[in-house]
């Protein structure tokens, strides 16, 4: 759902993506007046409802042309005749190929009629929702627009993924090739709004504070007013969660109180997420999704997982790169933050992938044969191709948190052993050393130094590797851990630790990243919910128990005298709203309610704390 590069708004991503893939289309000398007319549309729904659409169509009409479709809640922007983009499509590579692009404000956004709902369940009654627009949308576009050659391609970043994902929810027939970037599947689970029942508190806030305002003015320019440059101290200060929609919204974002209304894994939810949706295909599927990026991560893994398992013999691939939210379109991919890449991955993937596949399924040329899975290889930094992800091969090994900070492959023997630590929720670990409103996507791959001395944060790590090591695949973490309090979140890090004497420098200040902390993938566990989302149970004071979760997959290369190390905290601060420690209903915490709690990690014989990884 997140639209947003780092330290830009989430809704505003888009904004973004457009004005860089116009620069893009000017350099590349393509003039869309000479080349391209612009119709503005109302296409009506089944329910009567008209829905605004801007048409872009070629000049040139002794040919017939795909049609490409977004449908976004984010604005289509370009209103009226005299406004006219510089660029169309993914990317700048379409408009020179020869396409009919359409752009559309879904229902209640902007200048299209009815009634706009945040992720807008499917209807069981046969009543409109997100799906039948999407079909309607392509069957009016298919009938009514002149050249057309009878095909359509969908594609969006984030929220306008989701709707992509929609559309192929009983697709309409015409709907030959879809492309979901970054689409969320499951808000509770994995994506924008929770994690593992934590609730991610300065995006949520952040996400609707700014829709609030681009709902006002759709240019962007307005900005909701923090009144600081510090996210950790507003957030200390924003008091009961559940009372933020009429104290600082002033009762005009409802959706706030949706979300922290529904603090379990209960309907409200379960109708909003996306898996139980798909069944059987219809159009080539392209799943496309960044290894760093902050908000959908989960989604687009889960959701070709799904596709895949459903249909097998359908074409159903999955690219990801290294790129955080939406990275592919806005950024060269070369870098993010210190970490290089060595390449511009995102103009690879935008030539050699993106528009070979809308090239082949829209128009029936001829494609070099992409792979089930194209993945690049972060430390090795390098694309690599593969029949099934993750690949073949490998082992599955377990990385056992030791006595005085190791970590390694060998089981723990003593029959006791644990590490302790007061975690406060009046002094929270913060996610970031940088001072932000919102947390953009640098942090994805900070330096994790800066918290690596706190008396509240564990940290474990191997021994200089003697050769490279990689890992692909998913991540699973098991702690055996213990509280004095009766509620706890679990937040578990994987990171790539430089040598003393590396020669790497950073691609953000040209620094040497001797002894750098790279996270490389990390997540959140609130124990309440360790054995059902949708029942929360509390914990029982120094009772042992397991906590199993998963982090973030991922396909990484430790290079030779890199180590690997794992931290263990409890807070994860303003990303993870805190928890007071106390078994309750947190968004109606108030001060008092925070307490200090003593946590232990186990790390016995048989009481071990690891993380399991397929290493190749």
């Amino acid at each position: 759902m997140s639209m947003r590069p780092s330290r830009v708004g989430s809704a505003l991503i888009f904004l973004a993506i457009m004005v860089l893939a116009g620069k893009l289309a000017a350099q590349a000398g393509l003039d869309l007046d000479k080349t391209y007319d612009k119709r503005e549309l109302m296409i009506p729904m089944r329910d009567g409802v008209k829905l605004y659409t801007l048409l872009y169509a070629p000049k040139d009409r002794s040919r017939s042309y795909p049609i490409m479709l977004q449908r976004t809640p984010y604005s289509v922007r370009y209103y009226g005749p005299e406004l006219q983009r510089a660029s169309l499509g993914p990317s700048r590579h379409f408009a020179p190929a020869g396409y009919i692009f359409a752009y559309q404000d879904v229902r209640g956004q902007f200048r299209s009629e009815g009634e706009f709902k945040v992720l807008r369940p499917l209807s069981t009654q046969g009543q409109v929702d997100e799906s039948t627009d999407a079909y309607d949308s392509i069957e009016w576009l298919v009938e009514n627009v002149a050249s057309n050659n009878g095909r359509v391609g969908m594609w969006g970043i984030s929220y306008p993924a989701w709707q992509t994902v929609m559309a192929l929810v009983d697709a309409h027939p015409a709907l030959a090739a879809a492309s979901p970037q970054a689409s969320p599947a499951d808000m509770f689970i994995g994506d924008d709004l929770y994690h593992n029942g934590a609730f991610r508190l300065m995006y949520g806030f952040g996400w609707l504070a700014l829709m609030n305002e681009f709902r006002k003015d759709p240019s962007g320019r307005t900005r909701f007013d923090y009144g600081t440059q510090d996210g950790y101290e507003y957030f200390m200060k924003l008091g009961v969660l559940n009372t933020v929609n009429e104290r600082i919204f002033k009762g005009e974002v409802s959706t706030w109180d949706e979300w922290v209304g529904h603090s379990t894994y209960d309907s409200y939810w379960q109708e909003r997420a996306v898996l139980p949706m798909l069944g059987e295909l219809g159009p080539a599927v392209l799943n496309v999704a960044g290894w760093f990026d902050a908000e959908d991560f989960y989604g687009p893994m889960h959701i070709y997982r799904k596709l895949e398992g459903g249909n097998p013999e359908h074409e159903n691939s999955l690219v990801v790169g290294p790129w955080r939210h939406g990275g592919w379109a806005s950024e060269r991919g070369s870098s993010l933050a210190d970490i290089r890449f060595d390449s511009a991955s995102s103009e690879f993937y935008q030539r050699e992938v993106e528009l070979p596949f809308f090239e082949h399924h829209l128009k029936g040329h001829e494609i070099a044969d992409l792979p089930e899975a194209l993945v690049f290889e972060t430390g090795a930094n390098r694309w690599r191709r593969h029949e099934s992800w993750p690949p073949e091969g490998g082992e599955m090994r377990s990385l056992y948190l030791q006595a005085a900070g190791k970590l390694g492959f060998v089981a723990p023997e003593g029959e006791s052993g644990f590490d302790e630590f007061v975690a406060d929720p009046n002094q929270p670990v913060p996610f970031s050393e940088q001072k932000l409103t919102m947390p953009g996507h640098d942090w994805m791959v900070e330096d994790q130094r800066f918290v690596a001395d706190r008396a509240d944060v564990l940290s474990y790590q191997t021994e200089p590797l003697t050769e490279a090591l990689s890992i692909a695949g998913p991540i699973r973490v098991k702690l055996n851990v213990s509280s004095s309090g009766s509620d706890a979140d679990w937040v578990v890090k994987l990171i790539d630790v430089y040598p003393a004497d590396s020669p790497e420098t950073s691609a953000r200040t040209g620094e040497n990243m001797a002894d750098f902390q790279m996270l490389l993938a990390a997540e959140v566990f609130r124990a309440k919910f360790r054995e059902s989302f949708g029942t929360a149970l509390a914990l029982e004071s120094g009772e042992v128990t397991e906590i199993a979760f998963d982090l973030p997959e991922r396909y990484h290369r430790f290079r030779k005298g890199h180590r690997l190390m794992v931290q263990v905290q409890s807070s994860w601060f303003p990303i993870i709203d805190r928890n007071p420690q106390v078994f309750m209903d947190i968004f109606a915490a108030e001060a008092g309610d925070f307490r200090s709690a003593t946590h232990r990690v186990h790390r016995s014989a048989e009481a071990a704390s690891f993380i399991e990884l397929r290493v190749y």
